[in-house]
């Protein structure tokens, strides 16, 4: 067979670590997969849909168990990925997409699914530099050797989805027996020097408030924070998208504000304001991360550790790696450098939840759901997260687990991304994931359930079912008057159509609380994947600050900046 490009493609990802190569396959990338069937140290994964190929690779990174890779073909295939790398740019992600393209000699000569740009065709070099942070066209074989580990390199320093192109004329050239490996340019990662942030701890007289974030989760800084946190025994706060990286049991609890932004705990304004300094720690604080925080963090010194600045005016300290740049400022604060007026905060501020109006409607109530989850979920239980309703209420309501993660996207919140993210999550870490989702985000993308089941992996799909993309009937409530609506379904049976479309796949359907927490063990314990139907309303009110002021009508700037207008 000879050492084609796409030999040197699999056997270099095997090398530096990557397990599995998540996909569909198609003509123009069908080489990638043949080569990946020779080798036993990397599995080619098929999915049913491009954008949950991409998903996977993105919730396999953000795992913590290295880069995610999606492959996919031409045309079509290649445009499925667009938005799950929109979203992987946004949150700084990093994943690496194998785009492939139609044979070098058709560009521009009116090829089937020719994107290469010439002549008429669709320009994909330019359409994947907008949704990534580095994008190539290989063009000859020889390319591939400094190309492939110059793309891995971006997206780990870089912080997002690289992309090559790679038409199927150079997949199937053969490369010199003896061309040999050459590593791209190694970018070394920056580090501020924290010593202004440690002399502004020394002048702290009064208690720290930390709001963590998602790059804390990247660097795997999770127990250099908690190493901070004890030492200036500051309370934390964590932003929605980093809810797993602080206050969670064994890693500062006791000490853990909760979640901060338009999901999140009104009392950490209190709590700020009662600092005498903020640290943010790897977040650059979002809209949806700081809703309801403006006016406290404006009245607070503010300081910052990570990788890009925040989207407020503060003193911010470079870092591409927080795990390194935490320990040295704690070990700035260590020893005769400790602070001297840093104190432990009095427990003044009164814990709070948002509030919405109660409900009485049919099926089970988004709280008494997320309870019944947290009496019966197990340690080290992985939660991925899906947009909408019931995702609000499960980040407001649903404590992480010891030693799980949870996750949730909400650089672009495109509804269905949980599906593919749980099932990358389930290959990456090989425990049971829990993937919580509406049946809108299901029928966008949840027919991915059936790769979850052809590999037996371990994740339990519970589908809130409220028959609606619900919180767009709540807009259409909210803001304009409940004249209409185009958001709601008709009914189904979740489970019960699961169970009837893929035989021996373990389903339920709940309507009542109390039938929950036994479906939910039942499902936790089966081998393999499970699926929870949860009949709930579409007229219940989530926890989501910017439908919960009902004092006033809301402002054009609410309405804009808290929520998209679409699903």
């Amino acid at each position: 067979m000879g050492h084609r490009v796409v030999d040197h493609i699999v056997e270099y990802l095997a090398a530096v670590g990557v397990r599995f190569v998540f996909g569909v396959d198609g003509a123009n990338i069908e080489d990638l997969y043949d080569a990946a069937y020779f080798r036993s140290d990397i599995d080619a994964v098929l999915a049913k849909h491009e954008f949950s190929a991409a998903t996977m690779a993105d919730g396999y990174s953000r795992s913590g168990c290295g880069i995610g890779v999606v492959a996919a073909t031409s045309g079509g295939g290649a445009l499925n990925t667009v938005p799950a790398l929109g979203e992987a740019l946004a949150s700084r992600v990093p994943v690496l997409a194998l785009i492939g393209q139609p044979p070098t000699a058709l560009d521009g000569r009116g090829a089937f699914q020719d994107t290469s740009g010439r002549n008429g065709a669709l320009d994909a070099q330019a359409l994947f530099s907008a949704v990534s942070v580095h994008c190539r066209r290989v063009l000859t074989p020889a390319d591939i050797v400094t190309a492939l580990p110059a793309a891995i390199e971006a997206a780990r320093t870089r912080r997002g989805p690289s992309v090559l192109l790679l038409p199927k004329d150079i997949q199937q050239a053969k490369l010199p027996a003896n061309g040999g490996v050459v590593v791209g340019e190694h970018v070394d990662p920056q580090f501020g020097d924290p010593h202004v942030i440690a002399r502004a701890l020394r002048r702290a007289a009064g208690p720290v408030t930390i709001i963590a974030g998602e790059q804390v989760a990247r660097d795997g800084a999770r127990a250099e924070l908690e190493a901070l946190r004890a030492l200036l025994r500051a309370r934390v706060a964590t932003v929605p998208d980093a809810k797993d990286v602080a206050g969670t049991p064994g890693m500062g609890s006791s000490s853990g504000l909760g979640v901060t932004g338009v999901m999140g705990h009104p009392h950490i304004a209190s709590a700020l304001t009662e600092s005498a300094m903020c640290l943010l720690v790897g977040t650059r604080l979002t809209v949806t991360a700081r809703a309801g925080l403006d006016g406290a963090l404006a009245s607070v010194p503010v300081y910052s550790i990570g990788s890009a600045p925040p989207y407020l005016a503060c003193t911010h300290v470079h870092t591409d790696d927080l795990r390194a740049s935490l320990v040295n400022l704690a070990q700035a604060l260590s020893g005769a450098g400790r602070p001297a007026h840093v104190r432990v905060p009095a427990d003044t501020v009164a814990r709070a939840e948002l509030r919405p109006p109660s409900h009485d409607g049919p099926g089970i109530r988004y709280r008494d759901a997320m309870a019944a989850l947290d009496a019966t979920l197990p340690d080290g239980v992985d939660i991925v997260v899906d947009a909408g309703n019931i995702g609000a209420a499960a980040i407001h309501h649903l404590p992480v687990r010891r030693d799980g993660r949870f996750v949730v996207a909400l650089g672009m919140g495109g509804m269905g991304y949980s599906f593919g993210a749980g099932i990358g999550m389930a290959f990456g870490r090989g425990r049971r994931t829990v993937v919580i989702a509406g049946d809108g985000s299901f029928l966008m993308h949840g027919l991915e359930i059936h790769t979850a089941r052809e590999y037996r992996l371990p994740v339990t799909f519970l589908l809130f079912d409220n028959h609606a993309h619900a919180m767009c009937v709540t807009r259409e409530q909210r803001f304009y008057g409940d004249r209409y609506s185009y958001n709601r379904f008709g009914p189904s049976r979740l489970g019960a159509g699961l169970g009837a479309m893929f035989p021996g796949l373990p389903t339920a359907d709940i309507e009542d609380l109390t039938s929950l927490p036994a479906a939910l063990t039942t499902a936790l314990e089966t081998d393999g994947p499970s699926v929870i139907g949860v009949e709930c309303s579409a007229d219940e009110i989530p926890p989501f600050a910017a439908f919960l002021d009902q004092a006033k009508p809301p402002a054009a700037e609410e309405i804009r900046t808290h929520v998209a207008a679409r699903p």
